[in-house]
């Protein structure tokens, strides 16, 4: 029994110093970058804007957050918002820029929006 532990001991010892379970392809690299931590405390959550009712100047409810996008090359997010219908049928998916909303009081705010401007915007269809 004593020899046995040894001998894989050894093993696992001579695989992990020659480098053999190491061997994966080419090595990644990643620069690291300051990030200041304590901006993000003051950021919000996607699983809390999704799902958020998104107002206009009045305090009209317009809209309700469906998602959030980013772009692969931009990298800059979208949002995809619901527009019209009632609980949920008939609704409309159109996406403005996450940048023009801002929080107020608690609220997503898209200044100057009306639910029929909103619902003028193209349909948006969700890539099957």
């Amino acid at each position: 029994m004593k020899k046995s532990s040894i001998l894989v001991t050894g093993l696992l010892a001579a695989t992990v110093l020659t480098g053999a379970a190491f061997a994966q392809g080419a090595p990644q690299t990643f620069a690291p970058m300051k990030i200041d931590l304590q901006s993000l405390t003051t950021g919000y959550r996607t699983s809390k804007v999704v799902g958020s009712a998104v107002v206009n100047n009045a305090g009209d409810t317009i809209g309700k957050i469906d998602d959030l996008i980013v772009t692969p090359n931009e990298k800059v997010p979208y949002a995809v918002l619901s527009v019209g219908g009632f609980l949920g049928m008939g609704d409309k998916l159109v996406v403005v820029p996450y940048s023009v909303l801002t929080v107020t009081n608690g609220k997503m705010l898209l200044p100057g929006a009306t639910a029929e401007s909103l619902k003028a915007l193209p349909d948006y269809k969700y890539a099957s």
